[in-house]
């Protein structure tokens, strides 16, 4: 799969700064700003950080919003397996094609792998200070934001496992970069854009990048990473709709 071509070689690299600039790069180091921002204020312990906050007052332009950012995020994964493809890689060669019921078991494994360790450094980051107060959802969402959640959760996992993982990862093999560089590197890029939670967070989401790209090293396959991520987020954001009255030692 590695490129020899130095016209191709330059065009990989331009695409992947265009990609990371819109996507998650630039997140990253406005993730870095935040939390220096709130380090030279209160602190990072002292911050409160809403995750899915309501958009607007009227019910009617909130569902509009909510439902534009998750179409948004939808279309950042859509477009990096369509820069892939239409460079003449297949998505099946990269875990994109159709996904299957035998996805679904090595998903809930991972999500259980990574989200109960998940629960307790939550826990742990915000009894140090190293965690803002973060906020999954609105307390009391009625039924229908429940559903929103659950979009944007699916939205998050291909946005993020589509690109910081299948086409990061898949670009950085292209130019040559070893097995080992390319996992850190997705590892960081996936744990940076989270800075802005805390440091808990940003080295969290560091395991998480190294679990999940290794996984994708070894086996090829995309889609149990989309469903794992899909179930961590929805848990997370419904979970703390319904029960944020109960989850006080989390620091929430």
């Amino acid at each position: 799969m590695r490129v020899e071509d130095p016209r191709q070689r330059r065009a990989i690299v331009v695409e992947l700064v265009i990609v990371g600039i819109l996507t998650f790069g630039f997140s990253a180091l406005s993730a870095i700003l935040s939390l220096i921002e709130s380090q030279l204020g209160a602190g990072i312990s002292e911050t409160t950080v809403a995750l899915n906050p309501a958009e607007s007052s009227s019910v009617v332009i909130d569902v509009i919003q909510q439902l534009m950012r998750a179409a948004r995020l939808l279309a950042i994964g859509a477009l990096g397996a369509y820069l892939l493809w239409r460079t003449g890689i297949h998505l099946k060669e990269v875990g994109l094609g159709r996904p299957s019921r035998r996805d679904l078991a090595p998903g809930a494994g991972l999500a259980a792998a990574i989200g109960i360790p998940g629960l307790v450094l939550v826990a742990a980051a915000s009894a140090l200070g190293l965690n803002g107060h973060l906020i999954p959802a609105p307390d009391g969402s009625p039924w229908w934001r429940m559903l929103l959640l659950c979009l944007i959760a699916a939205g998050n996992a291909v946005a993020e496992e589509v690109v910081v993982v299948g086409y990061f990862m898949t670009r950085l093999r292209q130019l040559g970069v070893g097995e080992g560089v390319t996992l850190v590197s997705s590892a960081v890029l996936r744990g940076g854009y989270h800075l802005y939670q805390g440091v808990g967070a940003g080295v969290g989401n560091v395991v998480m990048g190294l679990v999940f790209g290794r996984w994708y090293q070894k086996t090829n396959r995309l889609w149990p990473l989309i469903i794992a991520h899909a179930f961590i987020d929805v848990i997370a954001f419904v979970g703390y709709a319904l029960l944020a009255d109960h989850l006080g030692w989390l620091g929430l």
